[in-house]
């Protein structure tokens, strides 16, 4: 055999592995470290002649993958009844699946304590779990309903069902967003969501997003108008580019630059252009990110396609009426916008990595910010200023680095899909828990940059008034780091907000001061 296999995180018998390598194929361990460490205590006694209780769902693939390390010493026990009919052993080691119920291993625990003094114990649960089922047996306090996401048959989603039901709550195992039709769901003030360890981040989106429509789909007022405005004016992109002209907007109050309107236009037919083109070319990723987005551009793609080459072109045409530098660089960032994606360079064998821009590590994020800030602060700064002064490139720090926030903080979002389909984003090359940290102090810099500028009469006194843009996406952030704003509709639509913010404050601003 020739090939590549993929050892899943549950793991695999030690003779299954062995047995691929022997066939000729290359194995890649993409075993759950967890799942290793128990894997190796089962190895490490097992070949000094102990029995190996396993206490976790026989048929679990993980369960089958640690009973290949027990050299024909295991068992698995899933209740008391199976525990107590074992036989005494003169040694033992007792482990758990890592996703096991945790009251039921305390309980085993307290039997062997009691009755097998001399059996080795092994906490083997792991910690997220642990952490997760202590969530859902707290969210469940707080709510109306529970609805727990993933596998019928997953043993760790099982667990959570129960600890939810247990709590007396309504709960829901589903395992997609389907299944809540009739149930009766909406009836509930406050619904938990909570989901299983191998549940994938785009059907817990798709279940929100579900849910987060229940309320507005029985309306008929106004309520239901404006959710169906939000979602489309961000599904089509033109709110994000309606966000691209109130920074621009902002800009040219900060630095004092007159006429604004012919580069807010730039700004936004740009910004829109560029963001539909990404998606249509991006829908594998939409696929698993955002599936109702995915969708919205497989229906209306033709529609989109055309929207996106109207905007692209009128962008042009203004620049070209600015002048010639103007032009040139609107020109080279579009086509370096729509080149993201095509290879430059031939694959010579597989040994050359980096044959596209998407392949550079992070640029996604980091092109994303630079185009918004050449078009919203540069641009306009080269057409009426003529140079690059201290105010241009302390603007132009502050208003790319907001654009580098929201993009990152999506790009934490979305890390699942973005893996999937191969994307290295900048939170990708950083890990979610330390790319979410570095976001706030990032955050928090741009709060203090304008107000320090105005301080020092860099910028005028709307400096003042423009930290509060950065200070509303960070709540925003620490809002959904702290499950209290959950991915949807409303989410994306207060990240987007930061700049239309911005726009209005500028406007306040220069018409009362």
């Amino acid at each position: 055999g020739h090939g590549t296999v993929i050892i899943r995180a549950h793991g695999v018998p030690l003779d299954t592995k062995n047995r691929l390598k022997a066939a000729g194929f290359s194995v890649l361990e993409a075993t759950c470290p967890r799942v290793i460490k128990v894997q190796t205590i089962i190895a490490r006694h097992a070949a000094k002649g102990y029995s190996v209780i396993i206490v976790g769902d026989a048929d679990h693939p993980e369960v089958v993958g640690l009973l290949g390390y027990a050299r024909g010493r295991g068992y698995t026990v899933d209740d008391m009844r199976s525990l107590e009919a074992l036989p005494a052993f003169d040694k033992a080691i007792i482990v758990a699946q890592t996703t096991q119920h945790i009251p039921f291993f305390a309980r085993v625990r307290e039997w062997a304590k009691k009755n097998h003094p001399h059996y080795k114990i092994f906490q083997t649960i792991c910690d997220s779990t642990e952490k997760r089922q202590a969530e859902v047996k707290n969210l469940a306090e707080e709510v109306d309903a529970v609805i727990v996401v993933g596998g019928k048959n997953s043993g760790n989603t099982r667990r959570l069902a129960e600890i939810a039901a247990q709590s007396g709550k309504p709960t829901f195992h589903i395992e997609t967003e389907d299944e809540l039709e009739n149930t009766g769901v909406e009836k509930f003030s406050t619904v938990g969501i909570t989901a299983g360890a191998s549940t994938p981040n785009w059907i817990i989106k798709k279940v929100f997003r579900y849910l987060e429509q229940l309320p507005v789909q029985k309306e008929r007022g106004w309520r239901k108008a404006l959710f169906q405005l939000q979602r489309t004016l961000l599904l089509t992109n033109i709110y994000v580019a309606m966000g691209a002209g109130a920074l621009c907007y902002a800009v040219t109050k900060l630095l004092g630059i007159e006429p604004f309107a012919p580069h807010l236009f730039i700004a936004v037919t740009y910004v829109l252009s560029m963001h539909i083109m990404n998606h249509l070319i991006g829908q594998r990723a939409d696929t698993y990110n955002d599936p109702e987005r995915a969708g919205f551009y497989q229906r209306h793609r033709p529609a989109l396609m055309l929207l996106s080459m109207v905007a692209g072109s009128a962008g042009l045409l203004k620049a070209f009426v600015l002048g010639t530098a103007p032009f040139l660089i609107l020109f080279v960032m579009s086509i370096t916008g729509l080149s993201y994606n095509i290879h430059f360079l031939p694959a010579y064998g597989g040994r050359l990595r980096y044959r596209r821009i998407r392949d550079i590590p992070g640029s996604k994020t980091v092109l994303i910010a630079l185009a918004w800030g050449v078009v919203t602060v540069l641009l306009p700064a080269i057409s009426e200023i003529g140079r690059f002064t201290l105010p241009v490139f302390c603007v132009f720090v502050w208003a790319a680095g907001m654009v580098f926030a929201r993009t990152a903080f999506f790009d934490i979002l979305d890390m699942q899909g973005d893996r999937i389909v191969g994307k290295e984003t900048v939170p990708i090359l950083l890990g979610e828990r330390r790319a979410m940290e570095q976001l706030q102090y990032s955050l928090v810099f741009l709060t203090l940059l304008p107000p320090a500028l105005a301080l020092f009469h860099v910028l005028p006194s709307l400096g003042y008034l423009m930290a509060i843009c950065p200070l509303l996406l960070l709540a925003v952030v620490m809002g959904h780091r702290k499950g209290a704003i959950a991915p949807g509709i409303r989410l994306e639509f207060r990240v987007e907000s930061g700049f239309i913010v911005a726009g209005i404050l500028a406007f306040s601003w220069s018409h009362l001061i």
